[in-house]
C-alpha cells in the first residue's frame, strides 16, 4: 500500500546542511498500525510529511497504492491528499469559530465530494458517536478539553473515508489517561474501518498498540 525506497531528504538552513533522512526504505500494508519512533531530529516527522505528499524527497521512490507520487504535479498530489490521506496533528488545528459538527464537516467542502445532505449528516454523526462526542456536537474548540479536541481531530481526519491516517505526535499534549483513551479510539477505528495508521511519536505507550515499530536515529532506520 505504501512503499518508501531509499528515501533521502536534506534541508538547507542558511549555510547549514541538515540530512533529515538518509536512505530509508519501509513497506506498510493496508490495515497496519505503524509507529515511527525516535528522538527529536531523528527524521520521523519528515518521513510522515513525505508519505503525506506534503514534501518531496531529494531522491528515492514513494508509492501509494502502486502510484509513483514523487513525480506528480501539485494538483495530482492535492488529489491524493484529498482522497486517500487524513492528518491528525499534535496541536489539533481545529477552526476556533466552528463547532464540533462543523469542524468535522469542513474537509468535505475541500474534497468537494458529491454527497446528499442526508448522507453527509449520517457520516458526520456516525463519527461523532464513534469518538464519543455526541453531547458536545454544538461546542466550539475552546469549550472542549484537550482530549475532546483530539477526538474531533480524529473524526475530521476520517470523514473523507481516507485509506491512510498520518498522526504526528497525537498524544504529546495529553495526560496519560486521556492519551490511552485516544489510542483505544484509533485502534478501534483501525480494526473496524480497516484504516492504515502511521504515527510519528516518541510516546512508548503507542508502541503497545502497534503492529510494527520502525526506530529512527539521525535520519537512519536503526531497527
Amino acid at each position: 500500500m505504501i512503499v518508501l525506497k531509499n528515501i533521502v531528504k536534506t534541508y538547507h538552513l542558511g549555510k547549514t546542511e541538515v540530512r533529515a533522512i538518509r536512505g530509508v526504505s519501509i513497506s506498510i500494508e493496508k490495515g497496519d498500525f505503524i509507529c515511527m519512533m525516535g528522538p527529536s531530529g531523528s527524521g520521523k516527522s519528515t518521513l510522515l510529511n513525505i508519505i503525506g505528499c506534503l514534501d518531496r524527497p531529494d531522491s528515492g521512490e514513494v508509492l501509494i497504492d502502486s502510484e509513483h507520487v514523487v513525480s506528480m504535479d501539485r494538483n495530482s498530489l492535492a488529489d491524493i491528499r484529498a482522497h486517500k490521506i487524513g492528518f491528525i496533528f499534535q496541536m489539533f488545528n481545529l477552526i476556533p469559530v466552528l463547532n464540533v459538527y462543523e469542524n468535522i464537516e469542513f474537509p468535505l467542502f475541500i474534497k468537494k465530494e458529491k454527497l446528499s445532505a442526508g448522507e453527509k449528516e449520517k457520516r458526520i454523526r456516525h463519527l461523532i458517536d464513534v469518538v464519543g462526542l455526541a453531547e458536545f456536537i454544538k461546542h466550539r474548540p475552546d469549550e472542549l478539553s484537550g482530549g475532546q479536541r483530539q477526538r474531533v481531530a480524529i473524526a475530521r481526519a476520517l470523514v473523507t473515508h481516507p485509506s491512510i491516517i498520518l498522526a504526528d505526535e497525537p498524544t504529546a499534549n495529553l495526560d496519560s489517561e486521556t492519551a490511552q483513551s485516544i489510542l483505544e479510539v484509533m485502534k478501534r477505528l483501525n480494526r473496524e474501518e480497516k484504516v492504515t495508521f502511521v504515527f510519528a511519536t516518541h510516546d512508548p505507550n503507542i508502541s503497545s498498540f502497534a503492529t510494527s515499530i520502525h526506530r529512527l536515529r539521525d535520519g537512519l532506520l536503526v531497527s
